[in-house]
């Protein structure tokens, strides 16, 4: 059976992970251009628009529940860690 590729691997202190390949500094790039643009467009079209800003925040929601999920999917279980085990 062959190994799966991690993505993403826990944090050696907290709780959480950080990319450890390739595909996994690819998402965090297209989280972090999500969440640009969604910021980006609430400027051009004003903050105080209450539909725009609605929507920039469920955009921001939407893209970081997608982080999280492929973060759970495709790394390694997170518990939390304080340093290496003895």
């Amino acid at each position: 059976m062959a190994e799966r590729k991690l993505w993403f691997k826990a944090k050696r202190y907290g709780w959480g992970w950080h990319p450890a390949s390739w595909q996994g500094w690819l998402c965090v790039a297209a989280y972090v251009a999500a969440i640009c643009t969604s910021s980006w467009l609430m400027a051009v079209h004003g903050a105080s628009d209450d539909i725009v800003l609605g929507l920039s925040f469920l955009a921001a929601i939407c893209a970081t529940a997608a982080l999280i999920a492929i973060c759970w999917a495709r790394g390694e279980a997170p518990r939390w860690r304080w340093g290496k085990r003895a």
